[in-house]
C-alpha cells in the first residue's frame, strides 16, 4: 500500500534530531592510563628489547659468508641449532614489528582497512591490542574518523543511547568506539535503574497515578496509545500501561486483554513518571474526584502487583525512543509511524498480524519493489494475452492466491512503503544531478541510513560542500537530506547513482541498506546455513526488484536458482565457484579496459554523464557456498579492485574467517545481523524459505508465457444476472462511484466506509484486516480505530432477511461480502463470462443480448470521480488495467456479433461505447477502421485514419495499425495529408 510520510510536528513530546549526533564518551581512568603505560613497556620490549638482547646474547645467526655447500657438510651442532632458534626469533620480530606498524598506520590515517599480515593472526591480534590501548587516552570517539552507525543520539533526557553502528575503518577505532557506546549503555542503564528505583519508592509513598478512560467526544477517542502520548511523552510506551492494567478486573466486571479495546469508565493504573492534569492520585488526595470514582479507584488499587507485594517491575520505565510526531488521520485520531514501527502500529497481541509474514511487514523497501514487479508482471501477462484473439484466451483473471501465497501478498501490501522507495531514488537522482551541475565526481558511498524519514549518507571521505538542499551531519563523511526536502525532489532524467544500495536491517529505528559495489574487497556473511540462505535470498530479491536502480546483474552461486522469475533480466544463476571465477576475470577486464578508454577513474564519474547507466550499471555476486581456500584468494585478487568498476561480492563462509574479506557480517540464530569490527549490530531483514516459495509461486502465477494456450478463467465471483437476483445493495463501480439499497452514512465517515466497501467489493476472496486499515489509512493506524471502521462497516451494511450479516468473516479471519452485496463490475464480469462462454456460446439472441447489457453498464473509468488523495491502493491493483480490456473484449465480441449481419453501423456504435474507457486499445481502433472501410465510404475512412494520427502524437501509429492502412486505404498518407 501506498505510504504518506508523516511530517514533521513542532507539538510532538519526544526529542528529535536530524543529523545524528557521535555517542559522547565516558572521562578516561586511572586504570585507562595504567593500561596504556603497561601497553607502552610492552611494545618497548617487545620491539626494541627483544632485537637488542638477541643482539647482545645470540648475534647475528646467519653465517658471514655465503657457502651452501661448505653448510651442508658441517655437523649439525648445539650451536647450530641455537642458530635456527635464533633466526626464527628475529623471523617472529620482524613479523611482529609488521604488524604494529600495520595497525598503526590503520589508527593513525583514519581510513582504509587494516592488512592483513601473511601467517600474523595471533601476533597481529596481539598488536591491535597494544596500540588500541596505547592510543585510548590520547583520543575520543569524537574525533574518530566516522564509521556507518555513528547515527546515534548523545544520553540527553530522556534520549535512549544507540549502540554505535558500522565503523568504516574497522579495527582500533572499531574497539574505542565499542568501549564508548558501551559506557554509554552502561550509564543508560543505570538511569533507568534508578528511574525505576525511583517510581518504585514513590508507589511505596502512595503516588501511584490512575487514569479513568473518558467517553468518546465528537471525533476523539481514548486509546492506549494517545494516553501514553499525553502522560508518558511516546505513545509506545501503551505496552507499559498495558502490563500495569492486564487481567486486572475493571469497574464493569470485564478486564483487559487486548491493548487496542478499552471502555469508557476503565481505570488504568500508570507509571510514576506519568505527567498531566487529568491524572488522579491516590483516592485520598483527590477531593476533587467524585465518592464513587474515588472508591473505584481504590478497589482497583488493591488488585495490582504492588498490593500484593508484587510491584517488582510494574512500574518499569523504559527510556523513550526518538520518534516523529505521529500523523493524524482523518478522523483526528494519532497514528504510529508505520515504516519504523510496524508492530507498534497494532495490537501486540497476534490478531494483527495473524497469518502475516512478519519478515516481510518489517521490510518496506524489499515489500514495496516485490509489490511493484508483480503488478508489473501481472499487467505484462494481460496485455500479453490481449492479443491471442477474443474469448477462450488466459488471463482476464489473474490466478487468486491461496494459502502462503495469499499471506505473503497481502504482507506485501501493508508492510509496502513505495512513497519512502520513490523519495529515495528521486533524493539520489537529485543529488547525482546536482553534481553534474557542478562539475563534481560522485562521492565513495558505503552506505545510506534512513532515520525517521531523512535520509543520511555515509561516505568513504570528506567530498566537500554537499549541493543544496543537502547538507553535512555531524561531520564532513556524513551528507544528510531533511524529509521535508526530499519531498520537494521531482523525477529528473539521470542515471541512478547509487544502484548497489541494499537493505540489512534495522537499528533503534533507523534502515540501515549497505552499498555492495563500494565495498574495497569481499563481503563476508557466516552464520547457520538457512539464516545465510535467508539473507542472501533478501538482498537478492531486493536488488532485482528496488526502484533505486536502473538496472544491474546480479549474479547468484549455491542457491536462488528459482529466484528466477522475479527479474529475469536482471537475474542470472551459475551452477560453481569456478564458472564465477571464469565470469568475473572475463568481466574485471573488460571493465578496466572500459574504464581505461573513457577515461575515468571508477564507475561513478561515469554515471554523471548522460545516459551513462547503460554502461556502468553495477555487477553484484551473492556467492552462498563456501568458497575454498584457493577460490577465496582469487575472489579477493578480483575484489581488489571490484569497488573502482562497480563490482561487489557478497560471500558466505561457514568458518567465519575468509581471506581478503574488507567487512566480515555475521547472523544469528535470533535474526541479529553483527558486524563487531563494524560496531554493527542490526535486526536482520530475512526472506525466510516458506516466504521465498510464496513470493516466487505468485511471480511463476503472473508469468505471461506460463501455458498461453491454457482455459479462460473464470471470474472470480459471478452474479446471477436473472430477474430472481436481484442483489439488496449494489454498488456502481465502472464510472462515477454510486450505491443503490444503502442509506448515506454519516458525512464525517462516509468517505471511509465507501473507500472501505469499495475494496471489499474488488476483492471477494476476502480481505485481511490489516490490508484493510493499511488501504485507508497509508501511514498506519491503531487496532481500537481499525476495528470500530470494522464494527461501523459492518451496522451500515446490515444484515440479510435470514439475519446473516452481509460484512462477515471467513476462516482466515479475512473479511468478506455476502453474495447480496454486488458491484456493476460483478455483473459485467458475469454478463460478459455468460455471453462468451455460457449459455451464449449455442444462441446467438442470448449472447447479442447479454453483450448488450455488459456494455451498457459501462458509464466510465473506475471509480471516475473518486476524491483526491483516496483510493491510492488502486495504484497496487491490476483491475485498473483489467476493467479497459475488459470492456475493449465486450466491445470486440458486440462488433463481431452486428458484423456477422453486415450491420457496420451498429458494430461501430459498440465500437465507439468501448473506446470511451479504453481509449489506448490498438484491436478497437483496428475494428473500428475495418467497420467504416466496409461503410465503402473513403471520406469518412480518411477522416477517421487523420483522427486516429492525431491521437498518436509524436509516437506515430503501431506497426499493426499502419499495416491495416495501407490494406484498407493505400492512399492514406497522401489523403490524410491533404485533408490537413
Amino acid at each position: 500500500m501506498p505510504r504518506r510520510r508523516s511530517s514533521s510536528s513542532s507539538s510532538s513530546t519526544a526529542p528529535r534530531n536530524r543529523t545524528p549526533q557521535p555517542v559522547r564518551v565516558r572521562q578516561r581512568t586511572f586504570g585507562d592510563f595504567l593500561k596504556a603505560f603497561l601497553a607502552f613497556v610492552a611494545l618497548l620490549v617487545l620491539l626494541v628489547g627483544v632485537p637488542l638482547a638477541l643482539a647482545v646474547w645470540a648475534g647475528w645467526p646467519l653465517p658471514s659468508t655465503f657457502e651452501p655447500m661448505e653448510w651442508l657438510k658441517q655437523d649439525i651442532s648445539v650451536s647450530t641449532f641455537v642458530s635456527i632458534l635464533t633466526f626464527v626469533v628475529w623471523l617472529a620480530w620482524a613479523q611482529f614489528t609488521a604488524c604494529v606498524l600495520v595497525e598503526m598506520k590503520a589508527a593513525l590515517s583514519g581510513v582504509g582497512v587494516p592488512g592483513r599480515v601473511p601467517g600474523a593472526g595471533p601476533s597481529q591480534l596481539l598488536a591491535r591490542q597494544l596500540v588500541a590501548a596505547l592510543l585510548l587516552v590520547g583520543a575520543t570517539a569524537a574525533s574518530f574518523t566516522p564509521g556507518l552507525s555513528q547515527l546515534g543520539q548523545g544520553l540527553e533526557g530522556n534520549q535512549r543511547p544507540a549502540v554505535a553502528a558500522a565503523q568504516q575503518t574497522p579495527g582500533l577505532f572499531a574497539q574505542q568506539q565499542e568501549q564508548a557506546a558501551g559506557a554509554a549503555a552502561a550509564l543508560a542503564e543505570q538511569a533507568s535503574h534508578a528511574e525505576a528505583a525511583g517510581g518504585s519508592s514513590a508507589r511505596q509513598q502512595g503516588d501511584t497515578k490512575f487514569y479513568r478512560i473518558q467517553p468518546p467526544e465528537g471525533r476523539h477517542h481514548d486509546s492506549l496509545w494517545e494516553i501514553a502520548e499525553r502522560h508518558l511523552g511516546d505513545g509506545r510506551r501503551y505496552k507499559e500501561i498495558f502490563e500495569l492494567n492486564k487481567d486486572r478486573a475493571q469497574p464493569d466486571g470485564s478486564k483487559l486483554s487486548e491493548a487496542s479495546l478499552i471502555r469508557p469508565g476503565w481505570i488504568m493504573e500508570m507509571p510514576g513518571d506519568a505527567r498531566g492534569g487529568d491524572l488522579v492520585e491516590m483516592p485520598d488526595e483527590a477531593p476533587e474526584v467524585s465518592p464513587e470514582v474515588r472508591q473505584q479507584i481504590d478497589d482497583y488499587a488493591r488488585t495490582g502487583d504492588h498490593a500484593q507485594g508484587g510491584g517488582e517491575g510494574a512500574a518499569q520505565v523504559s527510556v523513550p525512543e526518538q520518534r516523529p510526531a505521529p500523523a493524524t488521520d482523518d478522523a483526528g485520531h494519532r497514528q504510529p509511524d508505520r515504516q519504523h514501527a510496524t508492530p507498534a502500529a497494532g495490537s501486540s497481541s497476534d490478531s494483527s498480524s495473524f497469518g502475516l509474514p512478519e519478515a516481510l511487514l518489517a521490510a518496506p523497501l524489499l515489500a514495496a519493489g516485490l509489490l511493484g514487479a508483480l503488478g508489473h508482471r501481472r499487467r505484462q501477462a494481460l496485455w500479453q494475452s490481449a492479443f491471442a484473439g477474443i474469448g477462450g484466451r488466459r488471463g482476464m483473471e489473474p490466478p487468486t492466491p491461496a494459502g502462503d501465497a495469499q499471506d505473503v501478498q497481502d504482507a506485501l501490501l501493508v508492510g509496502a512503503d513505495p512513497e519512502g522507495v520513490r523519495l529515495l531514488d528521486r533524493s539520489l537522482r537529485g543529488l547525482a544531478a546536482s553534481l553534474a551541475r557542478e562539475s563534481r565526481p560522485l562521492p565513495t558511498v558505503y552506505a545510506a541510513w534512513l532515520s525517521g524519514g531523512d535520509l543520511h549518507l555515509q561516505l568513504a571521505q570528506p567530498s566537500g560542500k554537499p549541493p543544496a538542499p543537502w547538507r553535512t551531519g555531524q561531520d564532513e563523511t556524513f551528507w544528510t537530506l531533511a524529509k521535508d526536502d526530499a519531498g520537494r525532489y521531482e523525477d529528473v532524467d539521470t542515471a541512478a547513482p547509487y544502484p548497489g544500495l541494499v537493505s540489512l536491517g534495522t537499528m533503534d529505528d533507523s534502515r540501515l541498506l549497505l552499498n555492495l559495489e563500494s565495498v574495497p574487497g569481499l563481503v563476508s556473511l557466516s552464520g547457520a546455513e538457512a539464516d545465510r540462505a535467508a539473507v542472501f535470498a533478501s538482498v537478492a530479491a531486493e536488488l532485482a526488484t528496488n526502484g533505486w536502480s536502473d538496472r544491474m546483474t546480479i549474479t547468484l552461486v549455491g542457491f536462488g536458482e528459482d529466484l528466477a522469475p522475479l527479474a529475469p533480466n536482471r537475474l542470472r544463476h551459475l551452477d560453481g565457484i569456478e564458472a564465477l571465477i571464469e565470469t568475473m576475470e572475463a568481466e574485471t577486464r573488460q571493465r578496466r579496459g572500459a574504464l581505461g578508454a573513457a577515461g575515468h577513474d571508477s564507475v561513478l564519474t561515469g554515471r554523471t554523464g548522460p545516459a551513462q547507466h547503460t554502461r556502468w550499471a553495477p555487477h553484484l555476486v551473492l556467492l552462498a557456498a563456501q568458497p575454498s581456500a584457493e577460490d577465496a584468494v582469487t575472489l579477493a585478487e578480483l575484489a581488489a579492485d571490484a569497488s573502482r568498476l562497480g563490482i561487489g561480492y557478497l560471500v558466505g563462509t561457514d568458518s567465519g574467517h575468509l581471506p581478503g574479506a574488507a567487512w566480515e557480517m555475521e547472523i544469528t540464530g535470533e535474526g541479529k545481523l553483527l558486524a563487531p569490527l563494524l560496531g554493527l549490530e542490526l535486526d536482520a531483514q530475512l526472506l525466510p524459505a516458506a516466504q521465498q516459495r510464496a513470493v516466487v509461486e505468485l511471480f511463476v502465477d503472473a508469468d505471461p508465457d506460463r501455458d498461453p494456450d491454457g482455459p479462460a478463467n473464470t471470474p472470480p465471483f459471478l452474479v446471477d444476472i436473472s430477474e430472481q437476483g436481484r442483489p439488496a445493495v449494489y454498488a456502481r463501480l465502472v464510472g462515477p462511484y454510486e450505491i443503490i439499497g444503502l442509506d448515506t452514512p454519516d458525512g464525517e465517515r462516509s468517505a471511509l466506509l465507501h473507500e472501505a466497501l469499495a475494496l471489499l467489493l474488488l476483492h471477494r476472496e476476502g480481505v485481511h484486516p490489516r490490508v484493510l486499515s493499511s488501504a485507508l489509512w497509508p501511514r498506519g493506524v491503531t487496532d481500537d480505530v481499525r476495528e470500530a471502521l470494522i464494527e461501523r462497516l459492518r451496522a451500515w451494511l446490515g444484515t440479510d432477511p435470514d439475519g446473516t450479516p452481509r460484512l462477515g468473516t471467513d476462516a482466515t479471519g479475512r473479511l468478506t461480502l455476502a453474495r447480496s452485496v454486488v458491484s456493476d463490475l460483478d455483473v459485467l464480469r458475469s454478463l460478459y463470462h455468460e455471453a462468451t462462454q455460457g449459455k451464449g456460446v449455442d444462441s446467438r439472441a442470448v449472447r447479442g443480448r447479454l453483450l448488450t447489457d455488459a456494455l451498457v453498464l459501462v458509464r466510465g473509468p473506475l471509480l471516475a470521480d473518486r476524491p483526491e488523495g483516496r483510493y491510492r491502493w488502486l495504484t497496487h491493483e491490476i483491475v485498473d488495467a483489467q476493467l479497459p480490456l475488459l470492456v475493449a473484449d465486450t466491445g470486440l465480441a458486440l462488433c463481431a456479433f452486428h458484423l456477422e449481419k453486415n450491420r457496420a453501423e451498429k458494430a461501430i456504435e459498440a465500437l465507439n461505447a468501448a473506446l470511451r474507457t479504453a481509449p489506448a486499445d490498438e484491436r478497437l481502433w483496428n475494428e473500428l477502421l475495418r467497420a467504416t472501410h466496409s461503410l465503402d465510404d473513403p471520406p469518412r475512412l480518411t477522416a477517421l485514419a487523420a483522427d486516429l494520427i492525431g491521437r498518436s502524437g509524436a509516437r506515430g501509429l503501431p506497426p499493426r495499425t499502419e499495416a491495416l492502412l495501407d490494406e484498407l486505404l493505400p492512399s492514406w498518407r497522401d489523403a490524410v495529408a491533404a485533408a490537413g
